[in-house]
């Protein structure tokens, strides 16, 4: 399905001012974005327009009402030098189940798709080829209501824009296990990727932060006993032949890398088991000797070892098993998928063509 895309480009590209080999996790963007609008009753006027600020009202019913939800996603180059997304169908239908629940409107699956395919294709040269690197897609959709008043807005605007990264985390984690502070509660949004969720993260994450940690592990929101997610991953443990990840609940985000992860160390031969996880069973992995590993995953992160967990003013070390180094072995494999050096058995590569 093909959808009238406007292009007003621009005449020289930035690119060259950019410092591949020292670009800072969301600080360049590329030339391009792209913007799609919502009138109350279909979406239309989609544009690829130069990278630059959107005007707006004062009066912008997002700016005070909160209907704001996004997607993060990347994208790679095969050896050819091909563009290539990785789920995006998977993203396109996880903004939806956000836009259902913040009581916005739904955007298309192939607009979705279609959209990031001619960005990228415009914008294919800021691709990175180094390891480790890619280009990381920020789509996302606001309310657009010049109006104060609390109820859904009627008009909406989508936006997707990029800039090349390296990986998020250049380190193993230490992590603050949080019972104080809650992410989300029960019949609440922690499913959703909506703005809300990562603005009321940053104090207690601060407040890890501040203590020496890298980023705050949360508990359930009822007890402050059961693992969910850090502020920007879901997480993951490996005891015996086994890789343990909290169930999904309505508290937690359903992470796409975290699904890769499962299904890639289920064709490793792993059992994989989705089940709450307490932290006392955490501690007495760790003090028994039964947890061989401890890692987190999430698009921007991509899977990251954690080398320590804090809780209740105790600190717990987690050497790493020299036997044993699955996380290591999954982003091997999930990097080699995405740039296409090995087969995809799972048909999550999805080429973008020429446009």
């Amino acid at each position: 399905m093909g959808f009238e895309v406007k292009y007003e480009l621009r005449g020289d590209s930035n690119i060259g001012s950019v410092d591949f080999d020292n670009v800072q996790f969301g600080r360049v963007f590329t030339d391009h974005m792209f913007i799609a609008e919502y009138d109350g009753q279909q979406w239309g006027d989609c544009r690829i327009v130069p990278y630059g600020p959107l005007p707006l009202s004062p009066a912008t019913s997002a700016l005070h009402y909160g209907q704001s939800i996004f997607e993060g996603m990347k994208a790679f180059k095969d050896e050819a030098g091909n563009p290539l997304l990785f789920r995006p169908y998977d993203n396109a239908r996880r903004l939806n189940i956000s836009a259902r629940r913040m009581c916005m409107a739904e955007f298309p699956e192939d607009l979705f798709v279609e959209a990031l395919e001619r960005l990228v294709w415009v914008d294919r040269d800021w691709i990175p080829t180094k390891p480790g690197a890619s280009l990381y897609l920020r789509p996302f959709m606001f309310a657009t209501d010049d109006f104060l008043g609390v109820r859904p807005s009627t008009r909406y605007m989508f936006v997707a824009y990029c800039c090349p990264v390296v990986a998020y985390y250049s380190h193993p984690l230490k992590v603050k296990v949080e019972d104080k502070y809650s992410r989300a509660a029960p019949g609440g949004v922690g499913f959703t990727k909506c703005a809300g969720n990562y603005g009321a993260a940053m104090l207690p994450t601060k407040e890890a932060q501040d203590e020496g940690y890298d980023q705050v592990l949360w508990t359930d929101p009822v007890e402050h006993r059961f693992l969910e997610e850090t502020g920007t991953t879901n997480c993951f443990l490996v005891r015996g032949n086994t890789l343990f990840t909290p169930a999904l609940t309505d508290t937690l985000l359903p992470g796409i890398t975290r699904d890769s992860v499962m299904k890639l160390a289920a064709s490793f031969g792993l059992h994989v088991s989705e089940e709450p996880i307490s932290i006392e069973t955490l501690k007495a992995a760790v003090t028994d000797g039964s947890l061989k590993e401890m890692f987190i995953t999430g698009t921007a992160a991509t899977v990251i070892t954690i080398k320590g967990f804090g809780h209740r003013g105790e600190y717990f070390d987690l050497e790493p098993q020299a036997d044993h180094n699955l996380s290591a072995r999954i982003l091997k494999t999930m990097d080699a998928i995405r740039t296409r050096k090995e087969s995809d058995p799972f048909g999550w590569v999805h080429p973008v063509p020429a446009r």
